[in-house]
This record gives structure tokens, sequence and C-alpha cells, in this order.
């Protein structure tokens, strides 16, 4: 027997994974939920959603589909409502997959302490939290974690994250930006934004730190202790930085492991958009699709280093074949993977998997607090001009 899931916000990313988590085997019944019936309609309409989907499990509100007996829900919604929706769906009894971030707003300490919520909410209610971060599952990243388990990296150096996306790339972010802030939500985000402004209470690209930070975490299993960060302030008035105190931010982190991390999330940089890590030790290396190895040993074994290029299906994990021909494309060839370095189908399925076994999924609440915490700590850091600070840690749970 599957299990039953809503999907909560059918923008244009939402939708993008609404066709993954209707046809997964474990899926039996899914739910639609959005505040604009138009975006509910184009799936509704089709033949094809008939077998898992019915009229009567379309909603137009959160609250609506709380009070709905379904056992999961799949928020992918506006990243300043995030936390909010995401405890109130927990207290509703349901496990909760949500789009990244943990929330994005300018205030640290009211990020931190929603932070806090979720983690106890988690524990109070016994539920599922899954943070879904496309990098985790990016194929570089899960052969860095197949290598890291092996210790075919040895001890852990240095490591390095980035998201370069400037505003004007090719996914432009002031077209997002309109997009978020034509829904009805977005009107709200309005006046909630100039409520921080007047009190002075700026941003930046590090309150979206999950592309850059969780490659590097998870595959070394550590967790940052202190930061050190400085900003670039945007130089020629752009409009689109007004509510930031920086536009690109550099951070240096020490690991729980001993080593060194940077970080950089630059929002105004002319190079092409990278979402990428490199990870360095003292017996394998990785970095743009090359491994490196020297097969050290002990001390004095090293031999000459080795380097091999790793195809993008050599990195990947296998999907179980009965979800892997659920999600094959029409030619009946390749897997309809998604987005983001084909992240999007394996995010999906830890989430659904974890929820029909019972099981603590990938990205828990727990990690989803690390990559957060280590983008507030590097932020407020930033603000005080380099300043080293602790990053603030909830355990492993």
């Amino acid at each position: 027997m599957g299990i039953s899931i809503g999907l909560v916000g059918l923008g244009s990313f939402g939708s993008g994974f609404a066709e993954l988590f209707k046809r997964h085997p474990l899926v039996d019944r899914v739910a639609l939920c959005d505040r604009e019936p138009d975006r509910i309609a184009q799936f509704a309409q089709l033949e094809s959603w008939r077998d898992k989907f019915d009229l009567r499990d379309a909603y137009g509100s959160l609250d609506e589909i709380c009070r709905a007996d379904l056992d999961a829900l799949v928020i992918i919604t506006q990243p300043w409502l995030h936390a909010p929706q995401c405890v109130q769906a927990l207290e509703s009894g349901k496990h909760v997959y949500s789009a990244v971030p943990i929330i994005s707003i300018p205030d640290d300490d009211e990020i931190l302490e929603w932070c806090d919520r979720l983690v106890e909410t988690c524990r109070q209610t016994g539920l599922h939290y899954m943070l879904g971060e496309t990098t985790f599952y990016r194929p570089e990243t899960m052969f860095c974690r197949r290598m890291a388990a092996e210790g075919a990296f040895g001890d852990f150096v240095y490591a390095e994250g980035e998201y370069f996306h400037d505003v004007d790339d090719e996914c432009n972010l002031r077209e997002v930006t309109r997009m978020r802030l034509a829904s009805r939500a977005g009107q709200e985000w309005i006046q909630a934004a100039k409520a921080y402004a007047d009190r002075g209470v700026r941003g930046g690209p590090m309150h979206y730190p999950t592309h850059s930070t969780s490659g590097p975490v998870s595959v070394m299993n550590a967790h940052a202790l202190k930061a050190t960060c400085y900003g670039y302030a945007n130089r020629n008035q752009d409009p689109f930085a007004s509510g930031n105190a920086f536009s690109n931010e550099t951070a240096l982190y020490l690991m729980s492991n001993g080593a060194t991390v940077r970080i950089c999330e630059f929002r105004e940089v002319a190079r092409s958009g990278s979402e990428a890590f490199r990870v360095l030790g003292t017996r394998g290396s990785y970095r743009d699709g090359l491994w490196q190895t020297n097969h050290r040993a002990a001390p004095l074994t090293a031999k000459p280093l080795e380097t091999r290029e790793v195809s993008i299906e050599e990195m990947r994990d296998p999907l179980p074949p009965e979800v892997a021909a659920a999600w094959r494309e029409t030619d009946g060839e390749t897997v309809a993977y998604g987005g983001h370095g084909g992240s999007h189908a394996y995010l999906a399925h830890e989430f659904v998997d974890a929820v029909a076994h019972n099981r603590r999924p990938a990205i828990s609440v727990y990690d989803a607090v690390r990559y957060m915490a280590m983008g507030v700590a590097a932020h407020q850091s930033a603000l005080r001009d380099g300043e080293t600070l602790d990053v603030p840690d909830w355990g492993n749970g």
C-alpha cells in the first residue's frame, strides 16, 4: 500500500516536480493546492492524472489541505513562506518536504528562530522533514559520498563550494523576482519586506546558502564550527541589490573534522552560472568531473598521481528499477531525472520512500539547519567586517 501526498505550490518550479511525485509507484493518491486555480487546472484536465487525482483533492489554501487526511505535503512555495508553512503542516500531522532554503528573509535572528522551531516541531511530532536541496543529489555529490564512504579521500584537507548566479544570467533573477511578486503571496511580501527595510535589516546571498554548502558538507559528513566572511556591496545603484547589504559574499569555515571550507555566494559576477564544489583529501580529490588519487595507504607509500575522468552516469547512484521504469521518457530509453543536474528525481524518490517506510530522510531537519546556519553566520560576519563567529549547531538528532 502506498502513501497519499499533497503538492502545495504549483508555480513554474513546483509544477516541475508534479509528474515525478504522481508517477512514483509508492504514491497512491495525490492532492493539489495553490492559491491560483489555473495552476491546479493544468493537471486536473490531464487524463493521465485521473488514476491518482480526484477533483475533491483540489485545495485553495494551506489551511484547507492541512485538514485533509494526507500522509505528507510537498511545499514548493515562495521562499519567505517555507518555514511557517512547514511548521503548520507538521503540526497538522503531515510529513513535510520543503523547497530550499528553510526560509529566506533578511533577519538573521529570525532565521535562527525558525531553525529552532522546525527542529523542535519535528522532535515533538515525531514526523519527518526533508529539505529539497538539489546539489545533494547532483551526480558529482553522489559519487563523492561513495568515495568518502570507502575512505578514498583519506583525511579531508580542504573543500570549496560556489553558487555563482548573476542577476542577469540566463535564469534571470530580475524576471524570477517579477514573477514572484506578481502573485498574491508576492504582493503580501512587498509589505513584509518594507517592514524589514524600515528597521534597517538588510540581507545578502548567504541567506540562500544551500546550493553551495550542501555539497562539501554532505561529502565530508562534517559541520561548520567557525565562520569568517567578507562581502562585496553593489556599486552602481542597481535596484535589484537595494534590499541587500551585499551582492556577493565569500566565507571561510573551520569544520568539525579539521578541514577548511571556502564558500562563495555571488549574484553580481560576469561569468556563467555555477553550482559546483571541489573536495581535496590526503589520498584522493575531486574537481570538475575528475577523480585524482595517489593511492597513499601509509607514510611514504604514495604512487604517481592518477587522474581519471568520471562520466555522469558513473557518478549517479542507481534508482530502484521499478521507480526508474515509472519515470521512463516516452522513448522508453531515458529516465526523466528532472532539473538541476538530474537531482529532482532523486529528491522525489528519497522523500516518498522515507515516508512510505517511516525512516529519517536524507537532508533531514538537522542537515537543513546546518546548511542554513553556515549562511547566517557568514552574513553576520560580513556585516562585522570579517569577524570570526561561532556557527550555531543543533546536533545530529
